[in-house]
């Protein structure tokens, strides 16, 4: 009886534990060099965590620094090629304000689109 109790104990730690490991890979570092504007609100230049749920077309994304979090947006999931060396992020300049459009972390194949398509230009938010 004993045994069949520690097995229930391990099986359900060993379960925690995979849930905790893929919450983790949920997240992602975001630096800038300049304030950027991220659905409306304005981030200003610094480095934030980015944290992930969900996936395909509604994915929602949170900007934070510490426990505040600065943004939060629905995006969608992208599938890149291959996985960037450095993090790095789509802006757009147009209408005199810096607009993420896009963002992706270093090592991992997977982009995230906000908003619409039409931004063009590359901005390296690595550090």
């Amino acid at each position: 009886m004993r045994l069949k109790s520690f097995a229930k104990t391990v099986a359900f730690g060993l379960t925690l534990l995979a849930a905790i490991g893929a919450f983790a890979s949920n997240k992602g570092s975001f630096h800038v060099n300049e304030a950027v504007v991220v659905n409306g609100q304005e981030l200003p230049a610094g480095d934030y965590q980015v944290q992930w749920q969900g996936s395909g077309s509604n994915v929602e994304l949170s900007f934070m620094q510490g426990k505040k979090e600065f943004a939060k947006v629905t995006a969608q999931q992208e599938e890149l090629r291959q996985a960037p060396s450095d993090d790095e992020a789509v802006i757009s300049h147009s209408g005199g304000k810096a607009t993420v459009s896009e963002i992706r972390f270093a090592g991992k194949k997977t982009a995230f689109a906000i908003g619409g398509s039409d931004h063009a230009s590359i901005g390296d938010a690595s550090k």
